[in-house]
C-alpha cells in the first residue's frame, strides 16, 4: 500500500517525515499541499487535519499528523531508526521532544519571518530574539555531537531526521554550517545516506515557484 504524505516544499516538518519514509523503503507519494495559496486552511484540509498544518501521512485508514507522531509510525512500523534497546528508544524520543520545542518551532518562525513575510509586516525585535534562543540550541546539539557520530545510539534514527530537518534549507535564518563544527560533520553524514535529497528535490513546491 502506497503512502500519501500531505506536504509542500518549504515545509521542514514534512521534509523529515520524507526523509524517513525514503530512507526506511516505505512505498510513499507526496501530495502537494498549496499552503500559501491558502489550501491548508479550507474546509476540505481541515477535514484531513483539523489543526490546518502539514505534515499528514496517510496509510490506508491511518491518518497521522504531526511529525514526531509521523517519524515513530514510521519507524515502529518498519523497525528501522527508532535505536536497538529500549534505553536507546527514550534517547531518540527525548530529542525528539527536545527538537520539537528548542529547534525546529524556533527555526520555522524564525525562517518564516525572514523570507516569506513582508518585511514591513515583521514584528520589530522578534527575529534577533529568536535566533539568540536558535544560538543555544544550536550550542546544545554541537555539544552533544562532540565525539559522536548520532544524536542518540550508535546508528541513525528518527531523533537526527527530526533534528536536522530545518537545517538543510537554503534561506537564511541565522545559522551558518561553518560555526558548529560538530552539526556540520554530523549534517554530512545524513547527507551521505542512501536517497538523500535536498528539500526542494524532496518534495513538490518551492519558493521559485511563486517568484
Amino acid at each position: 500500500m502506497t503512502a500519501k504524505l500531505y506536504c509542500f516544499g518549504e515545509s521542514g516538518n514534512a521534509y523529515k517525515c520524507a526523509r524517513a519514509l525514503t530512507l526506511t523503503q516505505m512505498e510513499w507519494e507526496p501530495v502537494y499541499v498549496d499552503f500559501f495559496g491558502g489550501e491548508a486552511r479550507t474546509p476540505a484540509f481541515h477535514e484531513i487535519n483539523e489543526m490546518g498544518e502539514v505534515p499528514v501521512l496517510v496509510e490506508g485508514d491511518t491518518t497521522l499528523t504531526q511529525s514526531g507522531v509521523i517519524l515513530d509510525y514510521i519507524s515502529s512500523k518498519t523497525g528501522k531508526l527508532g535505536g536497538k534497546s529500549a534505553a536507546e528508544r527514550r534517547e531518540v524520543l527525548r530529542w525528539l521532544f527536545w527538537d520539537n520545542h528548542k529547534l525546529s518551532t524556533q527555526i520555522g518562525t524564525t525562517r518564516f519571518l525572514m523570507n516569506f513575510l513582508p518585511e514591513t509586516k515583521r514584528p520589530e525585535g522578534v527575529i534577533p530574539f529568536l535566533q539568540g534562543r536558535l544560538k543555544a540550541a544550536y550550542t546544545v546539539l554541537d555539544t552533544h555531537l562532540s565525539g559522536r557520530q548520532w544524536v542518540a545510539g550508535q546508528a541513525m534514527t528518527i531523533a537526527d531526521l527530526s533534528c536536522a530537518g530545518y537545517l538543510f534549507y537554503p534561506e537564511p535564518f541565522g545559522f551558518a554550517r561553518a560555526d558548529w563544527p560538530n552539526i556540520d560533520a554530523w549534517m554530512s553524514r545524513i547527507a551521505a545516506t542512501p536517497g538523500w535529497k535536498p528539500p526542494y528535490e524532496m518534495m513538490p513546491g518551492s519558493p521559485a515557484d511563486r517568484a
